[in-house]
């Protein structure tokens, strides 16, 4: 069975993103300062509005409202992983492989994409349906523990 995801036009959605193995890459204010960036280099081209948001050492939750003729969250998430990979530098201080220091080998799909371990592949979305969801995200949003 295929996952599928709601799209609608000027939606507002909750996301949940999470670094390759749960790294704590999100810990280095270097990291920090790449993420910002190109978050605002992707609503340039492909504009929402952040309704909330919480970085965490190994991912990140947020909550985005898309302009009323767009739908295409994927493409927005899609742009700012690999914005974000590409410019992603594994020599910073803060870049530890903590579950197995080891070289980690690349699957052959992943090598094949040419993906690095910088994110997982997916991200987790729900569409906010009334107000009342709204609330209850932007409070898990802000009160979630570090």
């Amino acid at each position: 069975m295929r996952y599928r995801r709601a799209y609608v036009k000027g939606g507002t959605y909750f996301f949940t993103v999470v670094a390759y193995n749960r790294r704590k890459i999100l810990t280095n204010p270097e990291h920090v300062t790449l993420l910002r960036s190109v978050i605002k280099e992707v609503m340039q081209k492909h504009p929402f509005r952040i309704d909330a948001f919480v970085l965490l050492p190994d991912h990140l939750h947020c909550i985005w409202t898309l302009p009323q003729h767009d739908s295409d969250f994927s493409t927005r998430w899609r742009l700012i992983k690999s914005y974000f990979s590409r410019n992603f530098n594994q020599k910073t201080v803060g870049w530890v492989e903590e579950r197995n220091p080891t070289k980690v080998t690349l699957s052959a799909s992943r090598q094949k994409k040419r993906e690095k371990q910088i994110w997982q592949r997916r991200f987790w979305e729900h569409l906010i349906r009334n107000q009342k969801d709204l609330s209850r995200h932007i409070e898990y949003i802000h009160y979630n523990p570090v």
